[in-house]
């Protein structure tokens, strides 16, 4: 059985809160043990859980209707079923909010909502498994609707769990074990179903997908519901919430019940950031707007790149997923540990830099002789940097939330992550066409100077403000 930990909420008080504390201090023995810890471990499964579902509702499912004959006018359709995880931040307060009946009381808020999440995952798989493609594509599209659906609810209670089960200091390590075992599904979603698919047929491969999702209703019964306690300061946010959109306090009506839900659970969770971090909210959401910038838009043109030197598609396979593999995960876990040495913010910058320099590396692969061996250094250099950066910034994250709106805040900032580099990104095949590789690569490395320069900017005011707490408490 997963212990339960002794989650603690995260201040709320005060305008001049920055962020995360700076944490860390913990010895190198004692940072390495934290991936021993039964919360840290259960993250494994949990992100296998999270994992498995996205590539079936993706590319692997792009891969079974081309092989089925099916026009690849219909399939570019299927993308937009990936438009749920892009717009699950307009659910989120319903997952942070409502109780399902019995469950909740049975599992707790979080565990419920997770099971239910993943039984549907694996009913819409097999819904698809049986379902024919060429007389029955619509209702392959509804069950691929349904399996994306429960995904993006998944991802987010299986988020909101991993912020509330431990400590600050531990999400670098939370945030890593789950990057591990989101990378194993998407090896078994991806390469996995194609051997199945090969050896017996496309149903079988999803039933097997289906049953699989067993190991996250498995992990959601063992662990333990963290605590969810809603503060004083969070009580009157809500409060002149309400007040300033004139709610009146009788809660009699259906109408009036329904302005308090929105205004508790839709309104609140953005104005309690607004009001913890005061003018440097702005400051800190631009930092997640521009932090993954540089990574996000070189990905874009990464294969095709690949393929424009003269390497094979089995060269690039090779090099990439299992070099790729293994130094993401390497990196991941190593800024887990960075975290609790040394807290977020230093891991943070280090991730920040990482990401832009290693683009610079491949702006060097652009004009020397393309060989395997210098392919393989770039790749493991950018997957280990890679890796880093993703588990300290999915600890920054965390650390930004209040428990009290996990979900609905977690999700507004994962969304915010992605979206300005997803748009820029779409801009890279025409600097690439106007001006090269080589001059795409150091473009790529230059958009993440923003990012550096306001996370040296966040650590310089958190100093400052330490300055001032001593200067007004030196005891």
């Amino acid at each position: 059985m997963i212990e339960k930990s002794d989650s603690k909420e995260l201040p709320a008080t005060t305008a001049s809160n920055l962020g995360p504390p700076p944490g860390g201090l913990h010895s190198w023995r004692e940072s390495l043990l934290v991936y021993t810890k039964p919360q840290v471990i259960g993250m494994v499964f949990l992100g296998f859980s999270a994992g498995l579902p996205y590539l079936l509702v993706f590319s692997t499912l792009s891969a079974w209707l081309r092989d089925e004959d099916v026009a690849r006018s219909v399939i570019g359709f299927f993308s937009w079923v990936g438009l749920t995880f892009s717009i699950k931040v307009f659910w989120a307060p319903v997952v942070d909010r409502v109780a399902l009946p019995f469950l909740d009381r049975l599992l707790g808020k979080r565990r419920s909502w997770m099971i239910v999440a993943q039984i549907s995952i694996a009913v819409g798989l097999i819904g698809m498994s049986v379902s024919d493609v060429h007389s029955q594509l619509q209702q392959v599209a509804f069950f691929a609707v349904v399996v994306a659906f429960c995904s993006a609810t998944q991802d987010i209670t299986v988020d909101a769990y991993r912020v509330e089960a431990m400590e600050n200091e531990y999400q670098g390590a939370m945030a890593a074990a789950y990057v591990m075992g989101y990378r194993v599904a998407l090896l078994v979603a991806g390469a996995g179903m194609l051997y199945l698919a090969s050896y017996i047929d496309w149903r079988f491969a999803y039933q097997v997908m289906a049953a699989l999702m067993s190991v996250g209703m498995l992990t959601a019964l063992l662990i333990r519901e963290p605590e969810h306690i809603i503060s004083p300061q969070v009580e009157a946010v809500e409060r002149k919430v309400e007040e300033l959109l004139h709610i009146p306090n009788r809660r009699r009506s259906l109408l009036v019940r329904l302005s308090v839900f929105i205004s508790d659970a839709v309104i609140s969770p953005f104005a309690e950031f607004f009001s913890r971090n005061g003018r440097m909210a702005i400051v800190i959401l631009a930092l997640i707007g521009v932090y993954k910038l540089s990574d996000i838009t070189m990905g874009v043109m990464a294969y095709p790149f690949y393929l424009d030197l003269g390497f094979s598609k089995i060269q690039i396979a090779n090099v990439a997923k299992l070099f790729g593999f293994f130094m993401t995960i390497a990196g991941a876990g190593f800024g887990g540990i960075l975290v609790m040495r040394f807290g977020i913010m230093k891991p943070l910058l280090l991730g920040a830099v990482l990401v832009a320099t290693t683009n610079l590396l491949f702006a060097v692969l652009a004009v020397a002789e393309p060989k395997v061996t210098l392919l393989a250094i770039v790749i493991s250099a950018d997957n280990f940097g890679g890796g880093i950066a993703t588990s300290v910034f999915i600890a920054y994250l965390s650390s930004l939330t209040n428990t009290a709106y996990t979900a609905t805040q977690y999700a507004l900032f994962s969304s915010l992550m992605t979206l300005p580099a997803k748009l820029l990104g779409g801009f890279s095949g025409i600097i690439v066409d106007y001006h090269g590789y080589f001059s795409f690569f150091v473009y790529a490395a230059a958009i993440g100077l923003p990012a550096i320069f306001l996370v040296f900017y966040l650590m310089g005011r958190q100093r400052k403000q330490k300055i001032e707490d001593l200067a007004m408490d030196p005891d």
